[in-house]
């Protein structure tokens, strides 16, 4: 994951520097470790390390890091997730929100692309899921972080920056996405 990072820092240093400009400072390993004490989760080493490069975006950019989605700051993504875990009761459909997400993207509207801690409906830990907050469909759009991480340094290596839209998206990775509706 660390080799991935890096690689994506060096991308997005070449191809998109206003956008890289508008990152966050990365968390040190005590900064992450007060979070987790603090909203009482553990973070899983690969989501550790994302947030070791960079700890989001700045709120004031509102350019997407991918899939249309923003990077949300890793006490934004315990935040958000301690509010929509408080209100899981008032949820009339099981898994419109799960406890076990970490929402990690944004897109401004209310939907994420979220960190599962759990595996649901897979069983996979660690797999990454899209939360329509109006929608009741809830993909699995990649096995995990890494996957994720990794085709989004394939498609800025495939991608000449003049030829870059900020509403590109990767969708297709590896049998993914798997589809789920929730009722």
């Amino acid at each position: 994951m660390i080799d991935l990072v890096n690689r994506l820092n060096d991308q997005l240093e070449t191809s998109r520097l206003d956008y890289y400009n508008n990152l966050k400072e990365p968390l040190s390993d005590k900064e992450i470790e007060i979070l987790e004490e603090k909203y009482q989760v553990q973070i899983p080493n690969d989501l550790k390390e994302l947030y070791k490069w960079k700890n989001g975006q700045d709120q004031n950019c509102y350019e997407a890091f991918v899939n249309n989605s923003m990077f949300m700051s890793l006490e934004d993504v315990l935040d958000s997730r301690e509010e929509f875990n408080s209100m899981i009761d008032d949820f009339e459909i099981e898994n419109w929100w799960n406890e076990n997400w970490l929402p990690i993207f944004h897109n401004g509207g209310g939907s994420y692309i979220c960190y599962d801690l759990s595996g649901i409906f897979t069983g996979k830990k660690g797999q990454l899921i899209e939360y329509w907050n109006r929608d009741n469909d809830r993909n699995v759009i990649s096995l995990n972080l890494e996957d994720f991480i990794a085709q989004l340094t394939i498609y800025y290596s495939n991608t000449k920056s003049e030829d870059f839209d900020e509403y590109f998206a990767i969708e297709k990775i590896d049998n993914y996405p798997i589809r789920f509706i929730v009722e």
